[in-house]
């Protein structure tokens, strides 16, 4: 999908945070227009649906869901977006939700449902990167979704003995699209090995 991309807002930077639980995190702040994240879930989805995994990832659940096959269908209606998998879909409010004219939606609750905060992040360990994923959060800080993307640690079945770099391709594509980080980091590569937290 080519559709313009908002850029994100000149003030953004990487934040460095340590998160309980998860250890140090790079986050790169994206935008929260509906158009972007619609185009980012559309990419993610039809693109790359047999390398991600994605679910929740709270304290005390984690949900590490696979794609059964490429969407048959991605939409969006009322400010949710539907990404259907056939047997099964997930719904995730990216925009402006208000309900229909005779069960409308309360401004607040269409604010808490509606994502305010989307990110890319890198897990750092040992002082590089060995994870990498996409979260979004709803106008309460609740986590919406987490996406898992490819790890040069991991193959889509198991971990691999040798790193591979390949595996990081997604990363270096959604960084340049969505966050006009066109050249690859190096610390990217940097990792030994794959440490979980």
């Amino acid at each position: 999908m080519n559709a313009p991309i908002s850029p994100p807002a000149p003030t953004t930077k990487m934040r460095v945070v340590e998160e309980e639980g998860m250890g140090l995190l790079e986050i790169f702040p994206l935008s929260t227009e509906e158009g972007d994240l619609l185009a980012l879930f559309t990419e993610i989805f039809t693109e790359h649906w047999q390398h991600v995994r994605f679910g929740t990832l709270i304290q005390g659940a984690v949900f590490e869901v696979a794609a059964p096959n490429a969407p048959h269908h991605i939409s969006m209606l009322d400010g949710y977006l539907t990404v259907d998998f056939g047997a099964w879909h997930f719904h995730l409010c990216i925009g402006p939700h208000r309900g229909t004219p005779g069960h409308p939606v309360a401004p607040g609750l269409a604010l808490h449902r509606r994502t305010a905060r989307a990110e890319l992040y890198r897990i750092v360990a040992e002082g590089a990167p060995v994870s990498w994923g996409l979260r979004l959060f709803n106008g309460a800080g609740e986590q919406q979704i987490t996406v898992m993307l490819p790890n040069p640690f991991l193959s889509d079945h198991g971990i691999l003995h040798t790193p591979d770099w390949n595996r990081l391709l997604l990363w270096d594509r959604l960084r340049a699209r969505y966050l006009q980080l066109t050249d690859a980091d190096p610390r990217d590569r940097s990792a030994k090995a794959f440490i979980h937290g």
